[in-house]
Formats: C-alpha cells, structure tokens, sequence
C-alpha cells in the first residue's frame, strides 16, 4: 500500500507496548521509544493506540501512497509535507493514491511518528510487529525499511481532520537541555553520597554513540561505597563490576565510569551495578533528545514515577483529540 521512496535514517516499524514476555530469550520489549506521541498519532487516525506505525529517527522517510488512506504525522518536527505541500503535525489527513509525504531532518526533538489508518500489517513475531534490530526480527525483514520496499498496511477508514489539543502533547521546546526524572536503585548503595550528589547537581552529555540500545553520557567521575570496593570476587574487579542479576528497563547502568540508559532496545542482564533508573513515563524526553543535548537529572521516588506514567497514559485517550 506504501512505497518507500527514501527510507530515512533507521526508520522502523513499531508496535506499542512491544515484545512483551520473551526477554529471558533474549528479546527486549522494543516498540516506540517515544510511546506518548506514537499512542495520540494512532488515535489521530482511528486506531487502537498500539497499532503498528512508524518510528523515524533524525531524518525522515519519503512515502508514495498506492491507495487512498488517513495519516497523521507526531513527534519530532522534521516539517512533513504531502507532494511538497506542508502538512499540519498532530493532525489527521486524508490522502488520495499517488500523493507522496516526505519528512525531513529533525528540527525539534529527534524522533517523529507515522500513522495510517488500518496499521501496519507486517506480520507479528512472538507477538509484535515491532523491529528488533540486532535481532533483525519484526518489521519490514527485521531491519529498518529500504527504499523500493512496500509496506502493507491493513483495512481502516479513518476520520481526517482531527487534532491532537495543544496541552496533550509532548512538550518540544528549543533548548537542548533535558529535566530527566531518574529513580534510585536498585544498586543505590554502590555509590557514595558524593556520586549521588553530583548525578543531580551535574550536566551530563548525550554521547553520538548512542541508540535505542543505551544512552551513553559524558559526566564526572563516580565514587563507590565499601560495599563495591570491598567485595568477593565473583563480583569483579572493578567497583562497577557485580555479580550478573537483572537490567530493569532505563536503569542507568554504570559501565566502568561510562553511565548508560538502558532503553527499548536493551538487554536483560549483565554484571555491572545500576545506581539509578529512569521510568517509563521519561522516555519520551530521551527519545526526543538529539546527540550533544543534556541531561539534568531530578531524582524522584516510585508512586511519583507511578503517576508520571499514568498522567501521559492520561492524555492518550480520544478525550485528547479535537
């Protein structure tokens, strides 16, 4: 039904919440990594919030349509337009067979989000559309599309001209510093005061050796308690080392002296401590953060991490749309 003319960077299909259940197999969740701007462009066009859509990365994809169909366009703004036209983001459109849509570079934010009426209808793999990479499951083949490559999309009418209301999106500003809420544990007490003083009080920078893996950042050294330098050695050397136990997902797992956020992409176990965990309801700011950004980190407990989940489940829903 869509023919990719050019593919983007690294633009995959996606299914939301993911590959759910298979990571002691060794298959993370994956699905969109900004999960808020991907639920509210499937509902923009009549889907259910976690039909499959497309998730484009840093410079968007060029789409011919080989059928009449309803599309909406979220996230990251990299100025879309429908057969050179620009074409309103957060907003559902009727387009007729033959109409091309072309995304380009990101210039707010770095992830943007295709929908289609029907979704995406490639076939599912242990129980997700979504593309695992590494893997190369899911998706188109299990990699990122390729120009030539058509994209099957299911049946679905869809209603255009349906918005997205101001106070329900993701707040995409200018400035490339980010407020990110991070959690303690489950490895606080490897790290001295010291260490979690200055993971608050600190700028630390997004690496461009980054992906939907982890997130690495550039920062200031950390500093351990006796408990990591004093230890049996089935933990390791290294402070940093322990023995091999459970990644939960973005946890901020501390490599050597390298922090790095394990995100959608991550995997499920290894034997380095984890000071810190962003929750789910952040992902959206480190999905839409570009290389070079900062982060500045607020330390928050678990029911505040609760309710910052539920208050962007909370503007999911059509009582978001106008």
């Amino acid at each position: 039904m869509i023919t990719v003319v050019k593919p983007g960077l690294e633009t995959s299909v996606q299914d939301w919440p993911g590959r759910i259940g298979f990571w002691e197999q060794g298959f993370p969740p994956s699905g969109p990594f900004d999960s808020w701007s991907f639920r509210l462009a499937n509902l923009l066009v009549g889907n259910q919030p976690g039909d499959a859509g497309l998730e484009c990365q840093f410079m968007g994809p060029t789409l011919r349509f080989e059928r009449d169909a309803v599309i909406a366009v979220t996230g990251a703004d990299m100025a879309p337009t429908l057969d050179g036209g620009v074409l309103e983001m957060w907003r559902s459109h009727a387009v007729k067979a033959g109409q091309v849509l072309a995304l380009g570079p990101a210039r707010k934010g770095a992830r943007a989000y295709i929908a289609v009426a029907g979704g995406i209808d490639t076939p599912p793999v242990l129980g997700s559309r979504s593309t695992f990479h590494m893997a190369g499951i899911g998706g188109l083949d299990g990699h990122a599309i390729k120009a030539g490559q058509t994209i099957p999309v299911g049946k679905g009418k869809g209603t255009p001209g349906r918005r997205v209301k101001p106070d329900a999106r993701p707040a995409l500003g200018d400035s490339r510093t980010w407020q990110i809420e991070a959690v303690a544990g489950p490895n606080d007490d490897w790290v001295d005061e010291a260490a979690h003083e200055r993971f608050v009080s600190v700028d630390w920078k997004l690496q461009a050796r980054s992906n939907r893996t982890g997130y690495r950042l550039d920062g200031p050294e950390w500093t351990f308690t006796e408990r990591a330098t004093n230890k049996r050695p089935e933990h390791g050397e290294h402070p940093s080392n322990v023995l091999d136990h459970g990644y939960p997902v973005g946890t901020v797992n501390l490599c050597g002296q390298t922090p790095i956020i394990l995100v959608v992409d991550a995997p499920s176990t290894g034997g380095f401590i984890n000071p810190y965990t962003v929750p789910s309801g952040a992902f959206w700011k480190l999905a839409q953060a570009k290389p070079n950004d900062i982060f500045r980190f607020t330390r928050i407990s678990v029911a505040e991490a609760h309710e910052l989940r539920r208050s962007i489940d909370r503007h999911c829903t059509l009582d978001s749309l106008e």
